[in-house]
């Protein structure tokens, strides 16, 4: 008999049983943990299977690479930011003021836990075609924080999302050099700033 499939993805399928909830739950957070603790080369299969309690059979099943675990990871904790950026959207009066509030609140909270964010940016940074479902979440979740912030009660212009989607990658290129110890907390500030004024308030 083949294998029970199981999707590999960092958010449960609708209708899936609560144990494979549950069971990709406890992976998910025996990998944080993991990368907390000592970054990406601490988050090992088998140490996540141990930890999570789960065979290593079964952990493959749901995420086939410790790329894909750690991508899945990030999607899932972008996913409950985009639920409270929904519930506490950021303040200003303008859309560069409200994007540079969310990004500022965003960024901040990675560096809290630099082992980790190191953990998840090197994983999304390495991720192939086996994770593309995950790297595009991520990159969803990231505009669709970006454009309600720009435009928080209508829908959002072509322009949106094509700022949006430009401050992205902005915000993730200043995470790797700052992960990589290439630039520091100010200097990921300042660019996310300037991407922001020249984008969304190019007269200011």
């Amino acid at each position: 008999m083949s294998p029970v499939s199981v999707r590999t993805s960092a958010v449960p399928p609708a209708g899936e049983p609560r144990q494979q909830r549950e069971r990709r739950a406890r992976i998910l957070d025996a990998t944080v943990a993991l990368a907390a603790e000592g970054g990406f080369d601490a988050v090992q299969m088998r140490t996540v299977a141990e930890r999570a309690e789960v065979a290593l059979g079964t952990l493959y099943r749901y995420f086939p690479s410790k790329v894909h675990l750690l991508v899945s990871a990030l999607a899932r904790d972008l996913t409950t930011a985009e639920e409270l950026s929904r519930h506490q959207p950021p303040l200003g009066d303008s859309a560069g003021e409200r994007v540079t509030a969310l990004l500022a609140a965003t960024t901040a909270r990675m560096q809290r836990e630099p082992l980790l964010t190191e953990a998840l940016t090197r994983a999304f940074m390495f991720a192939d075609a086996a994770a593309r479902d995950e790297i595009r979440s991520v990159s969803r979740l990231l505009v669709g924080m970006l454009v309600r912030a720009i435009r928080p009660d209508a829908d959002p212009t072509s322009d949106d999302l094509a700022a949006a989607a430009v401050i992205r990658d902005v915000w993730l290129a200043a995470l790797v050099g700052w992960v990589t110890g290439r630039t520091t907390a100010a200097d990921v500030s300042r660019s996310l700033e300037t991407a922001v004024r020249l984008l969304l308030d190019p007269a200011g």
